[in-house]
């Protein structure tokens, strides 16, 4: 029986269970039919509008998903979460990223202490710092300037920050800013991600940013190794205190790597690493590349929301009604995935930071009390920019699975081209296609359509499109710095809406460590083997063959190798 602390056993959630069979005969081309409701399904906040009149819900069904976050007591607990109390219980911390992006005289306060003063201590480091980088007065080793920047961190100290960048790299504003200058992002330990982002760069010209909280980090840290290597072999190892700067909060060990701890930058065990990006990890690379300024413009946006998703009744409240219907989808209609689709190219790293920012907060398997639950939690995350992704797995959603899309599109194109002749522009093309999609899947096509339109008859069944499938369209007015961080702030937002309902943590991420701690034995396993030349022990059959598959068929690689870095 389930646990009268779970959601699941309030009469709202009863309720929505029997609402679904309510609904089983009603078809969206229906529902769009109703001009109210659809005028009802629509908000607007600062410039962005949200239309979700495409989603498989009535008035009623807005009602009752309103009436289950009272239920969950949702308005409380985002307060909590902008005043600080410890939301993340089993790792007993506060859950702030909201104070990365407060204004300077703001009060956020976690156990008693404002926080926002010591935030602003980092971003006041980070715009000296940058601005003394990117003008010229810190240079290199050999007196050069540094106009290339390598980005080393993996999860949420890689896809957000990589994320933002990919989408200013074509803002004018932005790009000015930049120009003249790279930043690349070094994750995977793998090395031929090394080797690509090596290729190309000079040691003389080019700053490492390693980011990792602890600075113990596996995979980040070889790969800082690596760096390291690269640089003190180019330049000699006192060039690393020149070339290598750190945001971590491990001031002993960044200083026992080389790098000088002033120039460290900090940030708090109250910042989730997927929520990490407005803090120095995403900063402090960002403003390298584009200039504080344009990075201060990305945390106003954020912030923005982050005022809107604080303050405004939850009926017209974008992240809460984002979360309800992503509850709903899932916990009542029973549809597993979320397609995150884009037209732009510009937020092609989108899906996959908030893939991490909603798989990795809300895929839990027991309550904030330890309770198991007897519903499923979090979505299968995926998208890629329209309309590349029209021509890759659209066929899917249009006649397989049911997936609930995600439409973001923006009004005025960053790079705008017009050419003579043609019946639109490039970006009204692009737009077309916005618009069209979301009601081919709401309407799809039915076989009386298709017999009017002469269609053979074996072909009918073929060309039939049942439709009632779910969207939403979420249209920016532009893609500035501004606009970047509303889009992440209300995702980040809806994600935790998510969270809050279902009665689960979404900031703490356990089922990241067990993998990383099997691996561990591993890595002890391969040393052995290679140095010592001990047998395999410990594993079981199938890891023993594969290992020993591994070690006979690299018996070549030296125990003791010189360094060797990527040739490419």
């Amino acid at each position: 029986m389930a646990s009268p602390a779970l959601i699941c056993s309030t009469q709202p959630w009863e309720d929505l269970k029997a609402h679904v069979e309510d609904l089983k005969g009603t078809h969206l081309r229906d529902l769009m039919g109703d001009a109210d409701r659809c005028r009802s399904m629509m908000v607007e906040f600062d410039g962005i509008l949200l239309d979700y009149s495409r989603q498989r819900a009535t008035v009623d069904t807005v009602d009752q998903l309103l009436k289950l976050a009272e239920a969950a007591s949702l308005k409380e607990k985002i307060h909590h979460m902008f005043n600080g109390k410890r939301i993340n219980s089993t790792e007993n911390r506060s859950v702030l990223h909201v104070a990365l992006r407060a204004p300077r005289d703001a009060v956020i306060c976690s156990d008693g202490k404002n926080v926002v003063p010591d935030v602003w201590d980092v971003l006041d480091k980070i715009k000296a710092f940058s601005e003394r980088v990117r003008s010229g007065a810190w240079v290199g080793a050999t007196g050069k300037a540094l106009k290339d920047v390598i980005a080393v961190g993996i999860g949420g100290s890689f896809l957000g920050p990589l994320f933002v960048h990919t989408a200013l790299q074509t803002d004018p504003v932005a790009s000015e800013h930049a120009r003249g200058r790279q930043l690349r992002f070094l994750a995977n330990v793998d090395p031929i991600d090394v080797a690509r982002n090596l290729t190309g760069l000079c040691p003389e010209t080019s700053l490492v940013v390693v980011v990792s909280k602890t600075f113990t980090t596996a995979e980040t840290m070889l790969n800082a190794r690596t760096l390291r290597e690269w640089i003190s072999s180019a330049l000699g190892p006192d060039a690393v205190a020149k070339h290598m700067v750190a945001v971590s909060t491990n001031l002993p060990l960044v200083e026992k790597f080389g790098i000088d701890p002033k120039n460290a930058f900090a940030f708090w065990d109250w910042v989730g690493g997927r929520y990490s990006v407005c803090s120095a990890v995403g900063v402090l690379p960002l403003s390298l590349q584009y200039g504080f300024s344009v990075v201060e413009n990305f945390l106003k946006g954020a912030y923005s929301i982050d005022q809107h998703f604080s303050s405004t009744s939850l009926e017209k409240n974008i992240p809460v009604l984002l979360g309800l219907l992503s509850v709903w989808n899932v916990s009542f209609l029973g549809y597993p995935a979320r397609a995150i689709l884009p037209y732009s190219q510009a937020l092609e790293k989108f899906a996959p930071h908030i893939q991490q920012v909603s798989m990795e907060s809300n895929g839990k398997g027991v309550s904030i009390d330890g309770e198991p639950l007897p519903y499923v939690t979090g979505e299968i995350d995926f998208g890629e920019p329209g309309t590349n992704g029209q021509h890759s797995f659209y066929q899917l959603i249009h006649q397989g699975r049911v997936i609930p899309c995600d439409f973001i599109g923006v009004v005025k194109s960053q790079q705008p081209v017009y050419l003579k002749g043609e019946i639109v522009n490039n970006h009204d093309e692009l737009m077309s296609n916005f618009f069209a999609q979301p009601d081919a899947l709401a309407y799809g096509k039915t076989s009386e359509q298709l017999q009017k339109e002469n269609v053979q008859q074996n072909l009918v069944p073929h060309k039939t499109f049942t439709g009632n499938r779910p969207s939403l369209s979420i249209l920016l007015p532009a893609l500035t710095a501004y606009n970047i961080g509303q889009l992440l702030a209300i995702y980040e937002h809806r994600v935790a809406v998510q969270g809050f309902i279902w009665g689960i943590n979404s900031f703490d991420q356990w089922g990241v460590e067990l993998g990383k701690s099997l691996a561990t034995q591993v890595r002890k396993q391969l040393h052995a083997s290679r140095v010592k030349r001990e047998p395999i022990e410990g594993f079981n059959y199938s890891t023993t063959t594969l290992l020993t598959k591994y070690l006979e068929a690299t018996s070549d690689v030296p125990a003791d190798p010189p360094s060797i870095l990527p040739n490419i």
